[in-house]
């Protein structure tokens, strides 16, 4: 990516043009560092976006401030979709700026043009309250706890309608697994709200230094009553470790083994009661297998064509919840007869296949 100006590209450009009239709403005549793509992605460059445009704000804290262009239509309408221009939304990223810095940080470039290759070769879209595991520490070559992402409407740049459609604008949170884990058990708007309110995460800036939040006590405390009270949002979890075995005993009947990966394990233990608790399914996903949860007065296994379905009472959910830990084992589970939980090894693999982590 290099500096370019976009009006070099083409003159008619109201979808840009929308973007840029909120930025100057904001920070006035700042001319901000510029970002454009010299080879459009259609003709086989490498950067899916048009552009990006960091603008540096002191307030509440020094931090870049980052817009793209090019989830949505920034020239003529070409999607049939009247109400939306293009995928409906632009991404933004908040980043702690050090005090001698002149430049953004060539990362969060290579990140941002990484969400739109994601977007752009899956179709799947970004909405607020959404999360990203990305596995690796989101800035490869810093030491940082920051290995997820999280979304959440800019707190700055309201919905807008263009002439191509309407376009929100998404902000990027970097966050730890132990957060990417209360997001699960609760909501994503709810911990990042909590965090923002007891200023530990100004205006959701990333802080690549940071501690993780729940390190301090009364904002963990605050996440877990907002667990408790309004339960789990996330009602399924893509796994990649997920398997189940039928024993046909004897003497003892069928007997059934389900077996989930540790990485996994302890994401579903804080997951199950704010779902199950509150009469609400969990299903978990692999590529080759599917296996749900159902609250229900008696336990019990129901083996469906398509995968499995186990009924848990309180009890069960409870025991459940509690004996899944990240560690690599095998138990049964009292209340619900008949069946047995193996937890295995994760291995953690960097974009080369390397092994960097083992969980378990």
């Amino acid at each position: 990516m290099s500096h370019i100006d976009h009006e070099l590209e083409d003159d008619q450009a109201p979808g840009w043009d929308a973007i840029d009239a909120q930025m100057q709403r904001i920070y006035g005549d700042q001319e901000p560092k510029h970002y454009g793509t010299l080879i459009p992605y259609m003709l086989g460059g490498p950067d899916p976006l048009n552009g990006i445009s960091a603008y540096i704000q002191n307030e509440p804290v020094p931090h870049w401030h980052f817009v793209t262009y090019g989830f949505s239509e920034l020239y003529e309408k070409e999607s049939e979709d009247t109400e939306y221009s293009g995928y409906g939304f632009e991404l933004t990223f908040r980043l702690l700026k050090g005090p001698d810095e002149s430049e953004p940080p060539a990362w969060a470039l290579n990140l941002l043009q990484n969400m739109g290759r994601y977007v752009f070769s899956s179709g799947n879209v970004f909405r607020s309250g959404d999360y990203m595991d990305a596995n690796s520490p989101i800035a490869l070559e810093h030491d940082t706890q920051l290995t997820a992402l999280a979304f959440i409407d800019d707190p700055d740049l309201p919905e807008i309608t263009t002439p191509n459609g309407k376009v929100s604008f998404l902000q990027m949170v970097g966050i730890t697994r132990d957060e990417l884990e209360s997001m699960q058990a609760w909501n994503t708007t709810g911990v990042l709200r909590e965090a923002a309110e007891s200023g530990k995460l100004p205006l959701y800036v990333t802080d690549l230094t940071r501690p993780s939040l729940l390190s301090d006590p009364q904002l963990s405390e605050k996440i877990r009553l907002g667990a408790d009270k309004d339960g789990s949002s996330t009602g399924f979890l893509f796994v990649d470790q997920l398997d189940w075995q039928e024993q046909k005993g004897l003497f003892r009947g069928t007997t059934y083994t389900l077996v989930i990966g540790a990485k996994q394990a302890s994401v579903i233990s804080k997951v199950l009661p704010g779902r199950l608790l509150k009469e609400n399914p969990l299903t978990l996903s692999s590529s080759e297998c599917r296996v749900t949860f159902h609250a229900g007065e008696s336990s019990g296994v129901d083996v469906q064509e398509d995968g499995m379905d186990l009924i848990l009472n309180e009890e069960a959910v409870r025991e459940l919840s509690q004996r899944l830990e990240p560690v690599a084992q095998e138990f049964k589970l009292s209340a619900c007869k008949g069946l047995s939980v193996k937890i295995v090894r994760t291995l953690i693999r960097d974009q080369d296949g390397q092994i960097v982590e083992t969980i378990g």
